[in-house]
C-alpha cells in the first residue's frame, strides 16, 4: 500500500514558516526603490514570485537530501515528506526542481 501525501501535507512540507525569509528582502528592496522614486511594481511582484519559488524549491530539496541520507528519520520538528514516508524521494525532488 502506497502512502500519498495530501495537498495540506505538501503545503506543510514547503515550510510556510520560512516564507517571510523570501518576502523580507523583496520588501526592503522595493521600499528602497520607492524611496528614491524608481519602484517598478511589476518587477517587484516578479521578484517576489521568484523569491518565493526559490525558497520553496530549496525547502523541498533539503527535504529530499535529508530524506535520502536518513537524517530526518527520527525527527520531532516540522513535517518532512521523505523522512516520514509520505512522499517518495523522487516526487519531492521533482517538486524541488519544478519550483
Amino acid at each position: 500500500m502506497t502512502v500519498v501525501a495530501s495537498f495540506a501535507q505538501w503545503i506543510e512540507g514547503a515550510r510556510p514558516r520560512t516564507l517571510p525569509n523570501a518576502v523580507a528582502p523583496v520588501l526592503a528592496g522595493t521600499g528602497a526603490a520607492a524611496w528614491v522614486g524608481s519602484a517598478v511594481w511589476w518587477k517587484a511582484l516578479l521578484a517576489l514570485a521568484v523569491s518565493l519559488a526559490l525558497i520553496i524549491g530549496v525547502n523541498y530539496a533539503n527535504d529530499y537530501s535529508d530524506g535520502i541520507r536518513g537524517t530526518d528519520d527520527v525527527r520531532s520538528g516540522p513535517l518532512r515528506l521523505v523522512g516520514s514516508k509520505l512522499a517518495s524521494p523522487r516526487a519531492v525532488l521533482t517538486a524541488a526542481v519544478a519550483s
